[in-house]
């Protein structure tokens, strides 16, 4: 049975709605998964009219979950949570945050009927969602308050086969050395472990990303690869965990690009994000790891200064629907049956 998604068109403003536009008129979408759009039925019309595509839609309701993935057209579960005249494309806004949140909650609602398998949305804006009361810090940490999930969860960033996890994140730099701890590797290491194994692969192999230059040269630059990245390794590895390091960070990459490495943990934000960037940003997905659903969306923004204009890369859209589809077949072999199958 192919894992069935949600689709959302994320921020209107962006260029979310077309996207999701491209992605459905690609021709052999349907064979990889059952697809269910949520959201604003004239903002999914708005994508097709800036992607120049056509596809045929039609509504479905929770009364008959049973028809959604048979018919001609594309089942759409509509929304009403922003209007035509509220739609101001390339700003930032209370209602476009709003519609963001509401859909979210819709499509983690169906998961969490067992109605769907995963969730994919287009970019969101962070600052129109604050607008709208988001409750965190980002759309992650929502979705796990949303949950009542309180387990250990991070934003995780998978350029083709290569995937990097954080020890930090969204910290000033001055506070990421005091705020590194064996606990901290170790969770990152094993974040990493599971998300590949959900993706498919069966023994991943991880680096694991020096703090100093040149590791610490032995003590010289510092001792934090001595003192915690090294005992942290260890310590994975009798998990059964292939992990090694801790490997300088101007050279861990280069690992990774050329397939030593499936993964490379990292010690704050920028050191993975510059990296996975430079080597291919408009095909970068960025994966809500850890939760108990799977959730994939473009590592990019909702790139204002080109939306609406019809010149989105659909790479990265692509790629994220390719990792859900993997992921939430996982999801689905190991959760009990779906009440609608």
């Amino acid at each position: 049975m192919k894992p069935r998604i949600a689709i959302l068109h994320g921020d209107p403003a962006g260029i979310g709605p077309e996207l999701v536009a491209k992605l459905i008129a690609e021709p052999d979408i349907s064979k990889q998964a059952d697809i269910l759009l949520v959201g604003d039925r004239h903002v999914f019309e708005l994508g097709q009219a800036q992607a120049k595509t056509h596809w045929s839609v039609r509504n479905v309701d929770l009364d008959d979950a049973t028809s959604w993935w048979s018919g001609d057209g594309v089942p759409l579960y509509t929304t009403k949570t922003v209007s035509p005249g509220k739609v101001s494309l390339s700003e930032i806004s209370e209602a476009a945050g709003h519609a963001s949140l509401r859909n979210l909650d819709k499509a983690i609602d169906l998961t969490q009927a067992g109605l769907v398998d995963g969730i994919q949305f287009g970019p969101f804006n962070k600052a129109s969602m604050h607008l709208a009361g988001m409750n965190a810090e980002d759309e992650h940490r929502y979705i796990a308050k949303y949950l009542g999930f309180d387990g250990h969860h991070s934003e995780v960033n998978m350029l083709d086969e290569l995937i990097t996890t954080r020890v930090t994140s969204h910290i000033a730099l001055n506070d990421v050395v005091g705020s590194i701890d064996e606990d901290g590797v170790i969770k990152a290491v094993c974040l990493a472990n599971d998300t590949l194994k959900a993706a498919g692969k069966s023994r991943p192999r991880i680096g694991v990303a020096a703090i100093n230059p040149h590791a610490g040269d032995n003590g010289n630059f510092g001792t934090e690869e001595i003192d915690i990245l090294a005992p942290a390794i260890k310590r994975a590895q009798k998990m059964q965990i292939d992990v090694c390091g801790p490997w300088p960070s101007d050279t861990v990459f280069l690992k990774g690009r050329d397939g030593q490495l499936d993964a490379v943990v990292t010690m704050y934000h920028d050191q993975g994000q510059i990296a996975m960037k430079l080597m291919g940003f408009e095909r970068g997905v960025t994966i809500a790891a850890g939760l108990p659903i799977p959730v994939t969306t473009p590592a990019h923004g909702t790139a204002f200064d080109i939306a609406g204009k019809g010149v989105a890369n659909l790479g990265a859209m692509r790629n994220a629907f390719d990792i859900v589809c993997r992921m939430a077949a996982h999801h689905r072999d190991h959760n009990p049956i779906h009440p609608a199958a």
